[in-house]
């Protein structure tokens, strides 16, 4: 396999998401072009060296032809309050789907989850979202999903969710409520409003991904280029899963993304914006032409890493010594070579 060409980035973000301040990973280049690694810092070797198949895949292989030259994508709501919520919508690129968090949790100095937040905070939220979408688009045009990242219990996501499909005028879908598939299935079974459920990490951290789909789990699969092994491997995945695909973003650059628009841009159906509008959460993205939403879409294209950009996004050397040794080990482990 050739050498690649590495190159370390790490920015700040917009807004605390997922329970981080920054954003940082390693751009590969390749013949086909570049691609990009940026697993979060709490996974293992193991499940990481998946998403550097991906990463080679964009680098070396390239991609399938898109059937489809605009990906629509939904604006992303962190954990925020109602008026900065608001303030995301009206500056989201004319997204008509927005995907709000829920489900957040304090945290204890050791890193412990705490305190689920209060469901009026959450209800405040999506109340917000829903109304600045009428705001842009006129009284129930665009759509709400919220996003739990399998926060709840059964019982917390069986008595929230229909208070927030009712702040939010009907929701959408709720995705990935509950943390494992049998709660998925029980909360889709229980549920008093009909309200479809996603699945996303039960998807992408998953040993059996389809058993959501035996298991009678989820309405809608959510995926992820990077943690699923590349676009082929997602394609793949969505054949087999026989359920409509919503493609979504890990937080990456515009490198990332592209993949993610390709993806979308590939399948043979796509009834669902994509969550892949996150280049807006990086106070500096790598490349000078970012992929952002115009009138709720991403073009299928895939900018390329530029040096002002990234003199801007430049890590300390801590940051890239560690990723270099990341990259290292991952390599070995796909390669079958020690590291």
């Amino acid at each position: 396999m050739q050498l690649l060409r590495e190159v370390v980035y790490r920015t700040p973000l917009t807004t605390r998401f997922r329970g981080l301040d920054v954003r940082d990973g390693l751009l590969l280049r390749g013949d086909a072009g570049w691609g990009e690694l940026s697993p979060f810092w709490d996974y293992d070797d193991v499940e990481s060296a998946t998403w550097l198949r991906a990463a080679r895949e964009a680098a070396d292989v390239g991609f399938p032809a898109p059937v489809r030259d605009r990906v629509p994508v939904n604006v992303t709501v962190p954990a925020v309050g109602p008026e900065r919520a608001r303030e995301i919508v009206l500056a989201s690129g004319g997204c008509r789907t927005a995907k709000v968090k829920v489900a957040q949790r304090d945290r204890s100095a050791d890193g412990r989850p705490g305190a689920l937040e209060p469901l009026e905070a959450e209800e405040a939220r999506v109340a917000a979202v829903r109304a600045a979408l009428d705001e842009v688009h006129g009284p129930g045009v665009g759509a709400i999903r919220v996003d739990a990242n399998g926060g709840w219990s059964t019982d917390e996501a069986l008595a929230r969710i229909p208070v927030l499909d009712a702040a939010a005028g009907g929701l959408e879908y709720v995705e990935q409520p509950c943390a494992t598939v049998p709660e998925l299935a029980a909360v889709r079974r229980r549920l008093r409003s009909p309200v479809p459920v996603a699945a996303d990490e039960s998807i992408r951290r998953a040993a059996d991904p389809l058993r959501v789909v035996r298991e009678d789990a989820a309405d809608v699969v959510v995926l992820k280029v990077q943690p699923l092994g590349g676009v082929r491997a997602c394609l793949d995945l969505a054949e087999q899963v026989g359920l409509p695909v919503v493609v979504s973003s890990a937080l990456e650059s515009s490198v990332g993304l592209a993949a993610g628009v390709v993806l979308a841009a590939a399948l043979p159906e796509l009834p669902y914006a994509c969550g892949l509008a996150t280049s807006q959460l990086l106070v500096h993205d790598v490349v000078a032409d970012p992929l952002l939403p115009v009138d709720g879409a991403l073009p299928v294209r895939r900018p390329a890493p530029d040096a002002t950009a990234l003199a801007a996004a430049e890590p300390d050397p801590a940051t890239r010594d560690r990723w270099l040794a990341r990259y290292s080990r991952l390599a070995g482990l796909l390669d079958g070579v020690p590291a």
